[in-house]
Parts: structure tokens; C-alpha cells; sequence
């Protein structure tokens, strides 16, 4: 019988894509379709999970096509934009709005309550998060006070909640399954991640009916089946992206460490079966829960990364391509004093402020795009130094390496410039797409493929890296820098 493949699921942000993998880890195929980003108003960002469901659906279809169909396809694995929340009807299977998206601000408002009302300690306690409309609970809670009618027909049970991978599950197994895994539950800001349930306090405080949520399994395991690939296949994995990517780099020893660069950046480390309380506004979170074990990780997200090289090409025109910025970061000894804040969208770990917005400082009469580019590249370092010296004081020790992933890590003078802004060795693993190659691993771990987590260990291999260089003083005056910088924008 000839080897099996497994086909991994990665719903991002700004596309959905389907890639096959081997035995061994290896991409053998790979088919991508972008995601349209709807704006309804200033702050507030959705997504259509119609067309996220049919670029599923035809994704998979491209992929599994190029490897002759699905009769060597073993296990399906579904990796996911996290904390994007849609909410359907169980009878029909349609939304009853758009999807809201994590990067989503319209709930900061009822945060700001919540904090108020000194409910933040409480919900930290349970959910290892800090009150922030980034997370699930506020937009649910949204869309049952806002769309009429919803309220109750989820309370008579008619309508199901899920982040995106508990929605394509529903979906791919024809209504059969309503269910999330616990990494994805996490981020809801409704699960008590020591208990590994849904809580009951939190569920009144935000009058959402438990009668919507989905059952929450283990992260690899068999969910369902689905047969929209012509064949019976086995749903064995969800995992949310950056538990995902946690799990594609193998960092499954305590310590271990990796950041990735898609839209935003996020930071996570291992700290095995420990869930660990940040002093210093990090989160904690469920790294992944096999055969009934949790693993928990300390997590930094930063909100903006990938979308600043976005903003320099296609808002500012000062690069055509993502390439482009490289070249030009590393034809410059330095930005002349120029700092970009990529408050976008506010500010995420260790600031968590929803307030500050963008800019540039420090220009004069001969600060030129380059360095208004080669910024705008440092700043997504300097946030990563600012998680790591948040970790630091946590009393993390320091990791042997940091490993990398996501659109930016492609870029080796940023990982220069980052292994000098966080003193920290930086590594980028030969097998590039780590967030859907974990929820792969998964899959193959649920349905037996691979029999333990070594297997996934002995797939991963160094690519590229890159050692600290500078010295301590210059470090320390560029990141004084930048902190005077973010200073005056968290104002």
C-alpha cells in the first residue's frame, strides 16, 4: 500500500488553504484562495463564512487533486484563525451575519465596562486572558444583543457558536458534529482552562446560552468524518493557528519557544503542565490537550506585523513588492532616528492598549521612504523584544533559541535585526509552513500515522539562522527609543 498522505486545512485571516503533507512532513501540495476583508465601520472587521466554506472546499479539491485524489489521503487536520466567532443555525446550516474577526474593536467599549466593574481578575483567574474585545466573548455577546431575534432562538437551542475551525467541522461532516478542541475553546474568554470547561459565571456575565457552544475534545483525535472528498475521511485534528504553529516548530519541552509573522505576531512558550500567571499582562493559554493531557503556554500577541509591510505597499507605495523591503532595510546603517508604532488596530501584549493608534516619529527634512520602510520592519522586532522581556520578568527562562515562522520570516535581515533586538538566537525551520504542517502532525497523531510526539520532534530541521551581533549599548539605545516612541502613542 503506498504511503499515507494527510491533508491539513489552515483558514487564516487573509486566505484559506489546503496543503498535503507525507508521512515524514513533507508539503507535497498546496492550493490558496484570499480572503475578502469587510469593513462595516471604523474598527470593526468581518469575514463572509460562505465564501470561507467554499474556498474551503475548493482548496481541498486543487490540493487532493494534485496528488492523484483522496484514496491515500489518512486524516484531515484543520487549523484556524482563532478567536473569529460565527454563529449559525443548526437546522440550515447559515450564519446569521458575517463572521466577527478577531482583530474586530467593536466590543472594546463593554471591556472597558467590564474592567470597570472589576471583573478582569475574576476572568484572568479562569481564562488566562486579559478582558479584551480580541477575544470571542464580547462579539457573541454582540451579535445576540444586536441581531434581532438571535437571543432566543439560541436559548430554545436552535442556533450554534463556534470559532472558524468549529463552523468547517460542522460543515464537513454534514451537520453531524458540533464540536471545537480545547486550544481554540481557550481564546473564548468562556472556557476555565484549568478545568478544561465551559464556565458557568462567565456564561451569565455574558448571557450567552450553553445551549449554543460546542463540545470541547482534545486537540488530535478523531472528531468526525467527512465525505466531501468522495471518500470517508477521518476529521483527526483542530488547533488554533498559533497552538498550531507551536506544535509545527516542536516545542514541546518546557522553554521552548516560537513567534510567528502572519497579519499579527505572536509569541508563545511552553510551560508543560503548568499554567503559568504573566505578572506582566501576557496570557495564558492551552498549548494543545492530548489524550486528555494539557500542555499550557505563555503568549504575547502583537497585533500588527505582516499588515506593516502591507501598509508600506499597498497604502503608502513605498514598496511594490514584500521582497522589496529587504533590499532596501538592508542598503541603510540605520532609520536616522525614524521609529514606526504600527498601532493599527491598538496595541497588543504587554501594552494592551485598544486606544493607541499608528504612527511615525522622529522624521526630518531627510527621512525618505527607505527608511520609513526599513521602520517600519524594526518595529515588529521591537514588539518581539518587548514579549520577550515580559517573558523575562515573568521569570521565564531565557529559551537556547527562538523559533520562527509566518510571511516575514522569509525576510533574513529582519531575523538579524530580531536576534539582536532580543538577544535571543533566532532559528527558521526548513519546512516553512509550520502552522498547517502542526495541524498535519495532529492529524497523523489522531489517526495513528504517528505515534508519538517524537515523530513530529524528528521532522523539523534547521533552514537559517541568525545570532546576536550588536552590542548591548546600541541595543539598549534603539529599544530606549522605541519605548519613548510607543510612549507617546498609548496616550
Amino acid at each position: 500500500m503506498a504511503d499515507p498522505l494527510l491533508l491539513a486545512i489552515d483558514q487564516g485571516t487573509t486566505s484559506t488553504r489546503a496543503l498535503v503533507f507525507d508521512g515524514a512532513g513533507k508539503p507535497m501540495a498546496l492550493a490558496q484562495e484570499p480572503l475578502r476583508q469587510i469593513y462595516p465601520a471604523n474598527g470593526w472587521v468581518e469575514h463572509d463564512p460562505e465564501e470561507i466554506w467554499a474556498a474551503t472546499l475548493a482548496v481541498c479539491g486543487r490540493a487532493v487533486g494534485e496528488v492523484g485524489g483522496a484514496a491515500r489521503i489518512k486524516a484531515i487536520g484543520i487549523t484556524n484563525q482563532r478567536e473569529t466567532s460565527v454563529i449559525w443555525d443548526r437546522r440550515t446550516g447559515m450564519p446569521v451575519m458575517n463572521a466577527i474577526v478577531w482583530q474586530d474593536r467593536r466590543g472594546a467599549a463593554r471591556c472597558a465596562e467590564l474592567k470597570a466593574a472589576g471583573h478582569e481578575a475574576a476572568i484572568q483567574g479562569k481564562t488566562g486572558l486579559l478582558v479584551d474585545s480580541y477575544f470571542s466573548a464580547t462579539k457573541v455577546e454582540w451579535v445576540l444583543r444586536n441581531v434581532p431575534g438571535v437571543r432566543e432562538r439560541a436559548r430554545r437551542g436552535e442556533l450554534a457558536f463556534g470559532t472558524i475551525d468549529s463552523f468547517l467541522l460542522w460543515r464537513l461532516t454534514g451537520g453531524a458534529v458540533h464540536a471545537t478542541d480545547a486550544t481554540n475553546a481557550a481564546r473564548t474568554m468562556l472556557f476555565d482552562i484549568r478545568r478544561g470547561v465551559w464556565d458557568d459565571d462567565l456564561l451569565a456575565l455574558f448571557d450567552i446560552p450553553r445551549a449554543a457552544l460546542p463540545e470541547v475534545r482534545d486537540t488530535a483525535g478523531v472528531f468526525g468524518t467527512s465525505t466531501l472528498l468522495g471518500r470517508p475521511i477521518p476529521i483527526a485534528a483542530l488547533v488554533g493557528d498559533q497552538q498550531g504553529a507551536l506544535v509545527g516548530q516542536a516545542c514541546f519541552d518546557a522553554g521552548m519557544t516560537k513567534s510567528t509573522y502572519g497579519t499579527g505576531c505572536f509569541v508563545l512558550v511552553n510551560t508543560g503542565p503548568k499554567a503559568l500567571v504573566s505578572r506582566h499582562r501576557l496570557l495564558t493559554t492551552v498549548a494543545y490537550r492530548i489524550k486528555g493531557e494539557t500542555a499550557y503556554a505563555l503568549e504575547g500577541s502583537i497585533f500588527n506585523a505582516g499588515t506593516v509591510v502591507q501598509w508600506l505597499r499597498d497604502e503608502a507605495h513605498m514598496i511594490a513588492t514584500a521582497a522589496e523591503s529587504e533590499k532596501i532595510a538592508a542598503s541603510l546603517e540605520d532609520t536616522g532616528g525614524v521609529y514606526f508604532v504600527p498601532a493599527f488596530t491598538g496595541l497588543g501584549a504587554p501594552h494592551w492598549n485598544p486606544d493607541a493608534r499608528g504612527a511615525i516619529l522622529g522624521l526630518t527634512r531627510d527621512s525618505g521612504a527607505a527608511r520609513i520602510v526599513r521602520a517600519g520592519l524594526e518595529s515588529v522586532a521591537y514588539q518581539t523584544a518587548d514579549l520577550m522581556s515580559a517573558l523575562r520578568q515573568d521569570g521565564i527562562a531565557e529559551p537556547a533559541a527562538l523559533r520562527v515562522d509566518g510571511g516575514m520570516a522569509a525576510n533574513n535581515w529582519f531575523l538579524q535585526f530580531l536576534a539582536d533586538m532580543t538577544d535571543v538566537p533566532v532559528e527558521r525551520p526548513a519546512c516553512a509552513e509550520t502552522t498547517v504542517a502542526g495541524a498535519a502532525f495532529l492529524a497523523g497523531l489522531g489517526s495513528g500515522v504517528f505515534g508519538s510526539l517524537n515523530d513530529i520532534k524528528a521532522a523539523w530541521s534547521l533552514d537559517f539562522g541568525a545570532s546576536p551581533k550588536i552590542a548591548r549599548a546600541a541595543r539598549g539605545a534603539l529599544l530606549e527609543g522605541w519605548r519613548k516612541a510607543v510612549a507617546c502613542v498609548a496616550g
